[in-house]
């Protein structure tokens, strides 16, 4: 008798190991750096294989980021089958559950971050719906905590929670899996128990007015970064931004020589102001210790991104626009700030090391420009307040 060869079984869970491998490759190259046939290779299956599971490549870049959205959704689930006031300890194995999960899978938080505008509108809308209901719940268990604490209130600390897990997705840095868990479990519990400012108490100081006219180049930037952040940059023309700013599209590149030579430029300056605004903090602010020089910094960081949009289009901008040869020089402003807040941090708190000091100056930063882009919060007339006190918080400043 002749042996039959015997069939090869399909995994049970092929369409989550598809989207798993597209998710490392759109963190990778881009979302618009990987194509149907490359996903198909590095899962070893063909293109037509592939297609069997997804319509297109936007479909599966869907099925990543929701599956993100039920991991989420099932650990709050869990934790409001609690019953009456959950214990400290309940609480902590929520907050572990959720940062375990950031942990071990930081590539969904990067890819919603930087790729999920180029989900369709019904998967965009089901995210963020989905997002919300889960952060109402969130905040519905810690007012039962929290019993003081308004419902709004509690909302902004859940949100500002949820961007602590979130920052792994901004950096590289990484610990071990364990202690990187529960370095975000300390920094959320920290920030859900922070004692926000009544209104009026400790202002942040606006920025001062320009004494003179603006020059044409710095028009075009301000009218540039306003319409990046308010329509996205994809959506904005250079006649737009000529329009904008008083002059003929054709005009612009007088000035630039193109659309994404003034995102560079709106980066730079953005950068500029960062480092001018923080070294003004730490002149005149007269810190007594490394712990006031943060405060200061806080403070100065949260002036800037709270005034004229560049800092905020730097961040909501898709990296892919910008030059090439802006984007490493950008790179390494940016480093250079983050490490002047982590070299004051390990002064200041010497029980964490190089790394774990970075990773936590992430997560005061991301709070902020999460925030601030958050509609549900950023309309709070206090939030310049409320941020300088979580960022103290997520620093442990005292």
């Amino acid at each position: 008798m002749n042996e039959r060869a015997p069939k090869s079984k399909r995994p049970r869970d092929r369409k989550n190991q598809l989207a798993g491998v597209a998710s490392e490759l759109f963190r990778d190259r881009g979302y618009h750096g990987v194509g149907i046939n490359d996903i198909a290779a590095a899962a070893g299956v063909t293109g037509p294989a592939l297609y069997r599971h997804f319509a297109d490549k936007q479909a599966i870049l869907g099925q990543v980021l929701l599956s993100g959205i039920d991991e989420l959704e099932a650990a709050t689930e869990a934790a409001l089958e609690l019953t009456g006031t959950p214990t400290p300890e309940q609480i902590r194995a929520l907050l572990t559950s959720l940062a375990t999960k950031s942990v071990e899978r930081r590539e969904i938080a990067a890819l919603w971050r930087w790729e999920g505008r180029h989900l369709g509108k019904d998967d965009q809308r089901a995210i963020r719906d989905r997002s919300t209901a889960m952060l109402t719940q969130w905040a519905k268990l810690l007012m039962r905590v929290r019993p003081e604490l308004a419902a709004d209130d509690a909302e902004l600390l859940c949100w500002a929670g949820l961007s602590v897990f979130g920052s792994v997705s901004v950096h590289h840095t990484s610990i071990a899996k364990r202690r990187f868990a529960q370095l975000l479990v300390d920094i959320a519990l920290r920030v859900l128990h922070t004692e926000l400012p009544e209104p009026g108490d400790a202002p942040v100081p606006e920025a001062p007015a320009p004494l003179t006219q603006p020059s044409r180049r710095e028009q075009l930037l301000t009218a540039a970064a306003e319409l990046f952040r308010s329509r996205g940059f994809t959506a904005v023309s250079m006649e737009d931004i000529g329009n904008a700013a008083g002059i003929a599209g054709p005009s612009v590149y007088r000035h630039f020589p193109s659309k994404a030579g003034l995102l560079g430029a709106i980066g730079r300056r953005a950068a500029d102001r960062l480092a001018l605004a923080g070294d003004h903090a730490l002149r005149t602010g007269a810190p007594q210790d490394e712990r006031g020089a943060l405060r200061g910094l806080a403070e100065s960081y949260v002036q800037t991104l709270t005034g004229p949009p560049e800092l905020l289009v730097s961040f909501s901008v898709d990296r892919v626009h910008i030059d090439e040869r802006d984007r490493g020089d950008l790179l390494r402003i940016q480093r250079d700030y983050v490490a002047r807040w982590t070299s004051l941090l390990e002064a200041a708190r010497p029980e964490l090391n190089q790394r774990e000091a970075k990773i936590t100056v992430h997560a005061a930063l991301t709070i902020a420009n999460d925030l601030t882009r958050t509609r549900r919060v950023s309309g709070r007339p206090t939030l310049p307040a409320e941020l300088v006190t979580l960022l103290s918080a997520v620093l442990d400043l005292g």
